[in-house]
């Protein structure tokens, strides 16, 4: 099991939050995920998975949800 925290720019409500956690949630050997939400700043999200997951594929998710990047 490994935890790794991102943070994302671009989310601005529970709505948000929502999408990115239904679409993180949908990677395979992701068992849990939490947003930490920053209205207008970066949200931290916390991914829970079986084991590291690649940046594209978590990249490619938060663009899926809606447009959301990693920042840094």
């Amino acid at each position: 099991m490994t935890t790794k925290t991102y943070a994302v720019t671009g989310m601005t409500c529970e709505h948000c939050a929502n999408a990115v956690t239904s679409e993180l949630g949908g990677i395979d050997g992701v068992s849990d995920v939490s947003v930490e939400l920053v209205p207008g700043g970066s949200s931290l999200v916390t991914v829970a998975s079986a084991a590291p997951l690649p940046e594209d594929a978590v990249s490619a998710a938060l663009d899926e949800a809606g447009g959301y990047k990693i920042s840094g």
